[in-house]
């Protein structure tokens, strides 16, 4: 009888019946599953010398790291996975990183960052110190640097990254 009761009196705490209703109505937690994770502290020496062409790149184990730091990859495509950040590297927001699947002879990690190549080639060889030269003259040069990472136009954004050959499996002996 009490649960009866209590069911048909009315509300006492207006906050509550509003949290119910938000609820029900679901925004907020469609808000709150939107959100992206932070980037871990380890987020721009990890990534950002895998894209410089600094550290060795295993698409494996950066898969892992992305996938522990930011969730599922929100697309696959072109030999790729995307993941979605909300990080910066080098003064710059970054919206995407990409990782290598092991379907290209091409082991590549790339970083998509929400400024032009002429802005971003400053910031970095002022992080790092390394120096990007135009590889060709057209309207939106490549740039590249000694250690082979490579800046670009990626619509109206830059991209930046390494991309090195994979590695031979060890030779069998008998």
């Amino acid at each position: 009888m009490r649960v009866r009761r209590s069911l048909t009196r009315p509300w006492r705490s207006p906050a509550l019946l509003a949290a119910f209703a938000v609820l029900a109505l679901g925004t907020p937690v469609s808000g709150v599953l939107a959100q992206q994770k932070a980037p871990p502290s380890t987020f721009g020496q990890v990534v950002g010398n895998a894209v410089l062409c600094i550290d060795q790149i295993d698409n494996k184990a950066f898969y892992a790291y992305l996938l522990t730091a930011f969730g599922p990859a929100y697309k696959h495509e072109g030999g790729a996975y995307w993941f979605r950040t909300d990080a910066t590297l080098w003064g710059a927001p970054i919206t995407d990183v990409i990782v290598s699947d092991d379907t290209s002879p091409l082991v590549f990690m790339g970083v998509v960052a929400d400024s032009t190549p002429e802005k971003l080639e400053p910031a970095i060889r002022g992080a790092s110190g390394l120096r990007f030269n135009k590889l060709d003259n057209s309207a939106f040069p490549v740039r590249g640097s000694v250690p082979g990472s490579k800046i670009v136009y990626f619509r109206s954004k830059a991209k930046v990254y390494c991309a090195k050959y994979k590695p031979l499996p060890p030779a069998r002996t008998r």
